[in-house]
């Protein structure tokens, strides 16, 4: 197991994290990921600390793999529906922080729709000195922590890297509807500080603007887009985060940005397909491309959500 702490209580976005935090992160997943895969009896180091889900958007993935992370380290875990809480009564969202600390909660995990909720949740513990860790699972168009770390763990171990080696001398795209994305976000961060050359590709109307990460390019089409690609992420449209829609119809969509065997030949020979999810086939991708497995990690990257959690909660809350 590898040595090291964390400079911080909360996870609120990767910018946060210091490069010595996302190095220690990766290296527990990796060790995590590799007693999973062996059988190995994982140490119940979270025995007697208190995990709450607190969801205010659905989630199959993160919701589930946070939930079988904090179980596997012998955390007791509550998944708090937030239509059966006293949200819907009014309670405002600062005393049900508070209250759930104070009844013991050693962790938050939060998935939220508004940008700064969980640096609010934080700040809000902070003035009653509780100390809760609270963790981004999701928060508006801007951060999703634990989904690029999870991406960034998978890619390393394909190429049999340590985190100390990093993502030097990869190239990688980001494809679709950049803009309202949280793992475009966070990805964005992370794969640069490892070291990745990125580049972003999309409708006009998808691309973030200008002074987002104005270091990475921007490709004008998917041949250019794509050119010289080692791993090319797929993102749904977000439809949720628009407020007029997509502008084009999903088979619109997938003819002039949708992925598939055609068109990732305008990638590097060999290239690697990754997918947050949920994957909408025949929109941003090719169900037919998504399932094979010699150019697909998507199935890599759900089997990598338990053990990157499990780091993550190990990190934040062993004494």
């Amino acid at each position: 197991m590898p040595n090291g702490g964390l400079s911080r209580l909360h996870l609120d976005s990767i910018a946060s994290l210091s490069d010595g935090d996302i190095i220690y992160l990766l290296e527990l997943a990796q060790y995590y990921a590799a007693s999973l895969k062996a059988g190995k009896k994982i140490e119940k180091h979270l025995a007697g600390r208190t995990q709450i889900n607190l969801f205010f958007e659905t989630s199959t993935r993160t919701n589930s793999s946070f939930e079988l992370a904090g179980k596997k380290l012998g955390a007791d875990i509550i998944k708090l529906p937030i239509q059966s809480s006293s949200v819907q009564k009014g309670e405002n969202l600062r005393d049900t922080v508070q209250t759930l600390a104070a009844m013991g909660a050693d962790a938050l995990i939060v998935r939220h729709r508004e940008e700064g909720v969980i640096r609010f949740m934080a700040e809000a513990l902070s003035e009653v000195g509780l100390p809760c860790a609270v963790i981004n699972a999701g928060e508006g168009t801007k951060g999703h922590p634990t989904q690029a770390l999870l991406d960034a763990l998978t890619l390393l171990n394909h190429f049999g890297r340590t985190p100390q080696q990093g993502l030097k001398g990869l190239r990688m795209t980001i494809c679709g509807d950049i803009r309202h994305s949280r793992v475009a976000a966070s990805n964005a961060e992370l794969m640069t500080r490892l070291g990745a050359e990125l580049r972003f590709v999309g409708p006009a109307h998808m691309l973030p603007d200008e002074d987002f990460y104005p270091a990475i390019s921007r490709g004008n089409g998917l041949k250019q887009g794509l050119a010289g690609a080692d791993i090319v992420m797929a993102l749904r449209i977000q439809l949720e985060r628009m407020e007029d829609g997509p502008g084009l119809s999903n088979q619109d969509y997938f003819q002039g940005w949708g992925l598939s065997h055609q068109t990732m030949q305008y990638a590097k020979p060999g290239a690697l397909i990754m997918h947050p999810g949920p994957i909408n086939r025949g929109v941003e991708i090719d169900g037919t491309l998504a399932d094979d497995r010699n150019h697909s990690l998507i199935l890599d990257q759900v089997a990598m959500g338990v053990p990157t959690r499990m780091a993550v909660l190990d990190a934040f809350l062993s004494e």
